[in-house]
């Protein structure tokens, strides 16, 4: 194969250097995963970006690792079922002893879409997010890119809100 610059040899297609997307083998994508906690009122306080192939329970210790010093008080939190478990109980109390989890579960009596109080807050959020396009594509090649661009999301919704406080 011929390349017009000779550096395109050494560099690939897509840059020196990309971070891995990984693939998450249950759902089935490539790409990147978004780890977020919100408030009660759905704004989004830290997030984390990592490739897909990182567990859901790891991804959540690392962002609970870093809330740590941002919100020593905290003493609750809700999650959803991809956080129960012995290895997240026990990584969790390691982290935060403190803070007591709360798995919120989806009834699997109920045929189709049901809300579940405290939960449809986060789905809420994530929805708000990917309404940027950066967000929503994933076409970022780096992983603190990615976090930024969440990050820029994420203060574009609180201004709106401070705006139109309705």
């Amino acid at each position: 194969m011929y390349y017009r610059q000779s550096e395109g040899k050494k560099r690939g297609k897509r840059g020196a250097a990309i971070d891995p997307s990984g693939v998450d083998a249950g759902k089935r994508v490539k790409g990147k995963k978004r780890h977020v906690v919100v408030d009660t009122l759905g704004l989004l306080r830290p997030a984390l970006v990592h490739p897909a192939n990182v567990q859901d329970r790891d991804g959540g210790i690392l962002l609970l690792d870093a809330l740590a010093d941002r919100f020593p008080l905290l003493k609750k939190l809700f999650a959803d079922g991809a956080y129960q478990g012995p290895v997240f109980g026990k990584a969790l109390a390691k982290v935060r002893p403190q803070l007591k989890p709360e798995i919120l579960k989806r009834s699997d009596s109920a045929p189709g879409f049901v809300v579940v109080p405290k939960r449809w807050i986060v789905e809420r959020t994530i929805a708000w997010l990917n309404r940027c396009r950066r967000v929503a594509k994933d076409c970022e090649n780096r992983i603190r890119t990615a976090t930024v661009f969440v990050q820029l999301a994420s203060i574009r919704l609180m201004l709106r809100k401070l705006c139109n406080p309705s």
